[in-house]
């Protein structure tokens, strides 16, 4: 803790701003790197991507115009075989049998081939395997290439394929190999293909576990295919013309996804979010440098704060560790005690502010508060400073708790209370003068009924003593009649000592004295004061007291005066009152631990916005009163440990109600 404000207090404004700075240059940079990396792999994925795509590209046009030749030369063969039955036809007599093995021998080595027929020069099946009927008609106004339009193009001399078209079953195409005899045209050979069968036969298991082999039409409709996969995703594919047979048909060939491609995505795919990762990673430990930067500089500025409001405050601050070692001190406490940090930072005890003449005790207070009982409520030493000179203080101990909730020690507010225990004896003093002037007051006011007090036994004593002389000058008296009215006279003057020493105690000035008290007998002294006073202004005093009473330690002047100051008040309050309510009960009653008193009366009562102010200070209902007497009457009380308070007598009236502890603990 000491080396803290070296740390934060004198260094420049700039100089804190540098890490944050260096920090946003650091980040940016290391942004800018993995930016720049990530395009990078981006890139080289792409260009390796796009490499292995050319690469495939190649073979697959290689495999497609293997495929088209081998498609090519496989219909060219099938051809020239018919070729060669057209010409063993023309030649042989025996032409049905020629042509039933021949035909049979083709349809079984070439299943694509579904039907080959012998048409004379009419068009007419002459024979037919596996049927003789005709795979359409001949002559079809909706078709532009007819079977017939075939046939006579047949006469020119060439095979010649026809356009494909569906049947029931399938998508197929013929081919038209004329038949010639001594340069004479005698009929056609007539080969239907199936596109189904003849891509499953040509089309070889690699080729179909690598692309996906369509024939559409011109328009893109589609003929046939061997897969029943898609593969219109990819982007490799390639197109060539069907030719034979032409007429528009395509050859369209489109590669799969193979797994090696599966892989690389997937590794580029993980390259890239491993990059996105550490870029991601990369921005939250910025955020966490930025937001641990302005939490550092928070807590500088919050120190900063914290030090300056510390420095400012009028009450010492002392922190000591668990073993009692001073730890810090503000500069109120230092000035407080008049010693330097150096003097005390780290200091065992005994302290060089602790008072010789209160060591033991201090020492006692110093280990409470390390075995963690000190008073909540604080307590108050005797202290000194550098200078020898001693001071009251007022310590409060706190726990010193860190940021992980453990206890490293205590934390004690030190105020200097020397200043207000002076002022609080000067109030003592000026108390107990105005409870003494709010005495002679009383016993102005009751100056009269004393002197009629005084006046009877002072009479009785004049006419006893005036007897006792006429006695004594007759010459003729009996000694025991002189005897008794000498006692009685004795007795009238112990009566007036008695009145004058009751005035007396009660009027001199003198330290509040608390013994054991009866308050019956304190209530009858109190009556026996203002009872002329009563009797005068034609109040009755009604005394209601339980038989068995405790003892109750208090100073019995003291609640004489509160007793006569509110049964005075109680007998003025009844000036306007008719006469037969005019009433002045005392009662007096034990409550749990506490003796009650209730003076009441039967005037006017109070009003309720005015009770809050009953006891305050100059404040009074009467136009010559000087609004004291209540007010110590209340500070008696609170003297006492008591309480003082004014309720309103539902039967007309004010009920003032005292009430003190039994015994204090």
């Amino acid at each position: 803790m000491k080396e803290a404000p070296s740390r934060y207090e004198h260094r420049p404004k700039s100089r804190r701003q540098a890490p944050l700075r260096w920090s946003n240059w650091y980040l940016s940079i290391l942004k800018l790197a993995i930016g720049l990396l990530l395009v990078l792999l981006i890139t080289l994925l792409w260009l390796l991507h796009r490499n292995e795509i050319d690469e495939q590209r190649s073979t697959m046009i290689a495999d497609v115009l293997w495929l088209e030749q081998s498609i090519r030369f496989h219909l060219e063969g099938n051809s020239e075989q018919l070729e060669h039955l057209a010409l063993d036809l023309a030649r042989t007599r025996n032409q049905a049998e020629l042509f039933d093995v021949r035909a049979r021998h083709l349809l079984k080595n070439d299943p694509e081939l579904r039907q080959l027929l012998w048409l004379d020069a009419t068009a007419r099946a002459v024979q037919g395997m596996p049927t003789r009927s005709l795979p359409r008609p001949v002559d079809d106004p909706s078709e532009e290439n007819s079977l017939g339009r075939l046939v006579e193009l047949a006469r020119l001399g060439r095979p010649i394929y026809s356009d494909s078209y569906r049947n029931a079953e399938a998508t197929q195409f013929e081919v038209h190999v004329p038949i010639f005899a001594s340069g004479h045209y005698r009929g056609t050979l007539l080969g239907v293909y199936s596109l189904a069968g003849l891509l499953k036969q040509q089309v070889p298991w690699w080729f179909a576990e690598k692309y996906q082999v369509r024939v559409v039409d011109g328009n893109g409709s589609l003929l046939a295919s061997k897969s029943k996969i898609d593969a219109s995703s990819t982007e490799l594919n390639h197109s060539v013309s069907l030719d034979p047979p032409g007429y528009g048909m395509v050859l369209q060939v489109t590669a799969y996804r193979s797994a090696g491609n599966l892989a690389q995505t997937m590794i580029a795919t993980l390259i890239i979010v491993l990059a996105a990762a550490v870029f991601w990673s990369l921005w939250a430990v910025r955020g966490s440098i930025q937001r641990r930067l302005s939490a550092e500089q928070a807590l500088r500025s919050e120190y900063a704060f914290r030090k300056a409001m510390e420095d400012s405050l009028m009450v010492g601050m002392r922190a000591r560790d668990l073993d009692g070692r001073v730890t810090y001190a503000n500069p109120a406490f230092l000035q407080m005690v008049g010693f330097s940090a150096e003097e005390l930072i780290g200091r065992e005890p005994p302290m060089p502010y602790w008072a010789p003449e209160e060591m033991e005790r201090t020492l006692q207070l110093h280990n409470k508060v390390l075995q963690g009982r000190a008073p909540n409520e604080g307590f108050e030493i005797r202290l000194m400073r550098k200078d020898g000179s001693r001071f009251d203080a007022l310590i409060y101990e706190a726990p010193l708790i860190d940021a992980d909730g453990r206890q490293t020690g205590w934390m004690g507010s030190i105020i200097d209370v020397t200043a207000r225990k002076h002022a609080e004896e000067l109030a003592r003093q000026q108390q107990e003068k105005l409870q003494l002037t709010a005495r002679l007051v009383t016993m102005g006011e009751m100056a009269s009924t004393l002197a009629h007090e005084l006046n009877q036994p002072l009479a009785a004593i004049t006419s006893y003593n005036t007897g006792c002389l006429n006695k004594l000058e007759a010459g003729n008296f009996d000694p025991t009649q002189l005897r008794e009215t000498l006692g009685k006279l004795a007795l009238q003057a112990q009566r007036a000592g008695h009145i004058i020493r009751r005035v007396h105690d009660f009027v001199r000035k003198s330290e509040p004295k608390l013994a054991p008290c009866d308050l019956a007998e304190v209530i009858d002294d109190s009556i026996g004061f203002i009872e002329a006073t009563a009797r005068r202004r034609g109040v009755r005093i009604v005394r209601e007291i339980q038989g068995m009473r405790p003892e109750l330690p208090a100073d019995r002047v003291m609640l004489e005066q509160v007793l006569l100051n509110l049964m005075r008040n109680g007998i003025e309050a009844m000036n306007d009152t008719p006469a037969e309510r005019k009433r002045l009960t005392i009662k007096l009653v034990q409550v749990d631990t506490q003796m009650e008193i209730r003076v009441i009366d039967r005037g006017p009562g109070i009003e309720p916005d005015l009770v809050d102010k009953f006891f305050t200070p100059l404040f009074s209902t009467k136009a010559d009163g000087m609004g004291m007497g209540l007010n110590i009457c209340r500070s008696i009380i609170e003297f006492h440990h008591g309480r003082l308070w004014v309720e309103q007598d539902p039967e007309g009236g004010s009920i003032f109600v005292v009430t003190l502890p039994i015994s204090r603990q």
